[in-house]
């Protein structure tokens, strides 16, 4: 599961462009990923210039 610190995003956009689903969704200073469709191919992940998004094992019971 990706997770995003929605605090640090500038909303660039990079993640997007990237993410072979399309399951990220960028509207104004909102970013969302539908977690249904992504792959968690990780991409956005690497590209993320300032390190926004996370991979996380076994999704949301593992964060704190």
């Amino acid at each position: 599961m990706i997770l995003i610190k929605e605090d640090m995003c500038d909303f660039c956009g990079v993640c997007v462009s990237v993410c072979p689903p399309d399951c990220i969704e960028l509207k104004e200073s909102e970013i969302k990923i539908d977690h249904d469709a992504c792959t968690d191919c990780k991409l956005c992940v690497y590209v993320c210039p300032i390190e926004t998004l996370e991979h996380v094992e076994g999704g949301y019971e593992n964060v704190l």
